[in-house]
């Protein structure tokens, strides 16, 4: 059985405790030993660590990977930040249950069309995966598909006999190794599923031991508090334990709002990623809410007909500046990353105006045709109007509940950095600069934790009988590249990463391994 013994570094066991001199072998698939003098080495393929940290491999908690992870330039992205597992089917949409359609249209600018999945549900997602990527992926159960498999775009409650059938295709799902259910609460069908049936549909979730992951309703920022109750609703009447995505804005506020629901004797968790601008559907900000709740074809069709047009060019756009999450002068703020029509696929990277300018068109008229012309399939970059100080993010990023999740996007050519930074960024400036975290804490948080939370198996320590998955990091020099205006430079400080116990990074470089998996729950 092959043998690996990586020497020489300091070991960073994901339970808390600081780095301590150390070396990791592993055989096979597993660590068989960690400390010094150990035996069995002496054939071993030996990776010097010295001046280096061993780390569990990271996990991204909230990764729109579920497709792009089979490209060589997401893998890279991934792996030379230490990421060596994924979580997707996030926001209430993806590709299982069902032949993926409605993740390729309404999450098209999001997720993009899956190489290796056609139908098949949860288990042939995840065996998809299988010694096919040198990443392991695990899957949420996405209710919004859920919800399209029996309802289509409907605007409505479902009656019992759907609810009965979309119980049964999450209980289909966990069975098949989903670690729990995600859902999208601003998104469409998500939009139209009040407290009731999401608790009812979580209940299979908590009898599975899973976790409800969700992109909360109404934003975030200010207007947190309406999520966390609902989450805490939610989570009461169905048992189940919660997780909130991407949890952002006033940090003192968003943890005293965890606090109050664990106090209620609900314990939630988040995921946070270190940036101060968002990255979303250019439709969810700009376009007015009845027209979000229509299916696609339906929104594109208003947005061409000429009278409609006037209306939202007279009285919507120039009300846009008013919503706090955009604020005046966002035309000249957002930065659009992903544009599915080819005709105006040049204008990613720009803003509106600079793109609107570059044609002499009216920025409003412009952004119109843009969508129409795309099937909403666009993104942009989001900086917030008054961006909060990293001394605000470092709150959320100290609390022990918080987990890392990068929200990554892939598509496009201007995406945001934060899919080639984010877990490079919490190493280098929070962990090295600021001491935000301790090395133990980082390892903890962005490892231990999730792999616990969700289910994850045997990952996340370095300990003898652990998947080795492992990470070296030289704690001098790790630190993120990706900028907005070059979002795809990958991160330096981990040239060397072991997925099962086989290299997959050496000298920063994929070494053509995939021996990734999809991982099934483990209790």
């Amino acid at each position: 059985m092959p043998a690996v013994v990586l020497r020489g570094g300091r070991v960073v066991d994901g339970r808390g405790g600081e780095p301590t001199r150390a070396d990791v072998l592993v055989v096979g698939n597993r660590i068989a030993g960690v400390g010094t003098g150990l035996a069995g080495i002496a054939d071993a393929d030996v990776v010097d660590c010295a001046d280096r940290y061993v780390l569990p491999g990271l996990v991204d908690v909230h990764s729109h990977a579920d497709a792009t992870v089979f490209e060589s330039e997401v893998q890279r992205a991934l792996l030379r930040q230490g990421v060596t597992s994924v979580v997707a089917g996030q926001d209430g949409v993806s590709y299982a249950p069902g032949d993926g359609s409605y993740a390729t249209t309404y999450f098209g600018a999001l997720l993009g069309p899956h190489p290796a999945y056609g139908c098949g549900g949860v288990a042939s997602l995840l065996a998809a995966y299988d010694g096919a990527v040198p990443v392991n992926v695990a899957y949420l159960v996405p209710h919004g598909t859920v919800r399209h498999e029996v309802l289509g775009d409907d605007d409505r409650a479902p009656t019992d006999d759907e609810l009965v059938a979309m119980e049964a295709l999450v209980r289909r799902g966990l069975a098949e190794g989903a670690v729990g259910l995600s859902t999208g609460l601003d998104y469409v069908p998500g939009l139209f599923a009040d407290a009731a049936e999401i608790a009812r549909l979580c209940v299979p979730v908590a009898e599975a031991s899973g976790t409800y992951v969700t992109h909360m309703r109404g934003g975030y920022e200010h207007a947190a508090a309406g999520g966390v109750t609902e989450v805490v609703e939610i989570c009461r009447a169905s048992g189940v334990r919660g997780h909130l995505s991407h949890y952002h804005g006033p940090g003192d506020t968003l943890v005293a709002l965890l606090d109050e629901a664990a106090v209620d004797g609900v314990a939630l968790t988040y995921d946070a990623y270190p940036y101060r601008a968002g990255c979303t559907l250019l439709s969810m900000p700009v376009l007015p809410p009845d027209l979000l709740r229509e299916p696609v074809n339906v929104a594109v069709a208003r947005l061409r007909d000429p009278a409609y047009r006037a209306w939202l060019l007279r009285e919507w756009m120039p009300s846009v500046a008013s919503v706090p999450a955009t604020g005046p002068g966002w035309e000249g703020r957002l930065r659009l990353a992903f544009v599915a029509a080819e005709r105006h696929a040049w204008a990613a990277g720009l803003t509106p105006v600079d793109a609107a300018a570059r044609v002499d068109a009216d920025v409003h008229t412009f952004l119109l045709d843009l969508l129409a012309d795309s099937d909403l399939a666009v993104t942009a970059v989001m900086p917030v109007p008054d961006p909060r100080p990293v001394d605000d993010l470092a709150v959320l990023v100290r609390d022990s509940r918080h987990m890392g999740g990068s929200d990554g996007i892939y598509l496009g050519t201007h995406p945001h950095p934060r899919g080639w930074g984010s877990f490079a960024r919490l190493l280098g400036r929070h962990t090295r600069e600021r001491a935000d975290l301790t090395w133990g804490e980082a390892a903890a948080h962005l490892s231990a934790h999730p792999v616990s939370r969700l289910g994850l198996g045997t990952r996340g320590r370095v300990e003898p009988g652990a998947v080795a998955d492992l990470i070296v990091v030289d704690p001098s020099t790790v630190t993120d590249q990706a900028t907005y205006a070059d979002p795809r430079h990958p991160a330096v400080g981990i040239d060397d990463v072991l997925v099962a116990g086989v290299p997959v990074l050496h000298d920063g470089a994929l070494t053509g391994a995939t021996p990734g998996t999809g991982i099934r729950r483990s209790p």
